[in-house]
């Protein structure tokens, strides 16, 4: 099945609301309930919604449960993607210890560095290790994803570098749009477009 990206962005929120539904023990939800969390159209949820083949009841709405299980099972929630974080300053250390990765299917190996200093260093859990190695760990199969969180300056020749190694899929959190080839995909992360995207009318 084929969903556009917007789409994917509700169905993780609606996701997040079900979850918190779940916690509390609130056994039914409406699309009404949902489209009034997230301030938006009630008729968008009901269209989102249809995608996962999941009937609600007449006045009464949505199983929760059952409906948490549909969003995993259309995203994919339960394949395990398996990802290196490729630079350790603040964002990659912020990354690192986001601990609700796992329940969306990502599963964090390791973190690189070519920072002396850093090398060495725990986060959450996981050792960093100097970039050098990262060619061994990609050849091995040991990682799908990369999330690229380096200065921008440095975001092309680390993408080269990553793509030399072997991965075709990149998170890209630097503020640098990439030159890769074809057959590698690339996700940019704009933190400041959507600062401003959310702030321009305040």
């Amino acid at each position: 099945m084929n969903i556009s990206d917007k789409v994917i962005n509700r169905l993780t929120l609606y996701h997040c609301i079900l979850t918190d539904f779940i916690e509390k023990n609130i056994e039914y939800i409406s699309s009404k309930q949902i489209a009034g969390l997230l301030h938006m159209d009630d008729s968008q949820v009901r269209k989102d919604l249809n995608l996962l083949n999941n009937s609600g009841k007449s006045r009464i709405g949505y199983i929760v449960k059952e409906l948490k299980i549909s969003i995993e099972k259309t995203l994919g929630f339960k394949k395990t993607k398996k990802a290196l974080i490729v630079g350790a300053g603040n964002l990659g250390t912020a990354i690192a210890n986001y601990g609700n990765f796992t329940d969306y299917g990502l599963q964090i190996l390791a973190i690189f560095d070519n920072d002396k200093e850093k090398i060495g260093k725990v986060i959450n859990g996981i050792k960093i290790q100097n970039i050098e190695t990262l060619k061994q760990s990609v050849k091995k199969g040991e990682a799908d994803i990369a999330i690229l969180t380096v200065p921008a300056k440095f975001a092309q020749s680390t993408a080269d570098y990553l793509i030399e190694s072997g991965i075709k899929y990149i998170w890209n959190f630097a503020p640098k749009v990439l030159s890769v080839p074809d057959d590698v995909q690339v996700w940019n992360e704009n933190l400041m477009g959507n600062f401003l995207q959310f702030t321009c009318n305040i």
